[in-house]
């Protein structure tokens, strides 16, 4: 899982970055990638950062 102060990427809906402490499920994708749903506390929502 992502850990520390990295990035998880940026909220879809808000633009704001997101930290990797925001990570609630990190997963590999059938195609090898990495898939994220990370909570924005922005929006107050579960995300797929960019």
């Amino acid at each position: 899982m992502t850990h520390g102060n990295s990035t998880a990427g940026t909220c879809p809906e808000c633009g704001r970055r997101l930290h990797a402490e925001r990570v609630l499920v990190e997963y590999e994708r059938t195609d090898g990638s990495r898939g994220v749903y990370a909570e924005c506390p922005a929006c107050d929502a579960v995300v797929t950062p960019d």
